[in-house]
């Protein structure tokens, strides 16, 4: 029984070097930095870039642009979702076809 704590830290240790090994080698120096779910720094320019694209469709008046800056907005937004890597994972059911009737 002595062991068991021990190898229970070494398994959760070894999953989070595994899921980000920036996070556990700064907590290894002393020195943590945020982990990955917090870490937000493209999702925020691919916002800016959005609204700068947009606000100059809409002073151009120009469909196109009003579109492409709503479709990255849209990107940036799905890039602020924390559980976004657990959904991408995520293993659905095969598909079934649907049976033929028989005659």
């Amino acid at each position: 029984m002595d062991r068991f704590p021990d190898k229970r830290l070494a398994e959760i240790e070894s999953r989070l070097h595994r899921e980000d090994p920036r996070f556990a080698r700064g907590l290894g120096d002393g020195h943590p930095c945020r982990p990955r779910e917090y870490r937000h720094t493209r999702a925020w320019l691919l916002l800016g870039t959005a609204l700068a694209v947009l606000a100059a469709g809409i002073v151009l008046a120009h469909g196109l642009l009003i579109s492409a800056g709503m479709v990255l907005a849209g990107m940036a937004g799905e890039l602020f979702d924390p559980q976004r890597p657990a959904r991408r994972h995520r293993n659905f059911p095969p598909r079934s076809r649907p049976q033929r009737p028989s005659d």
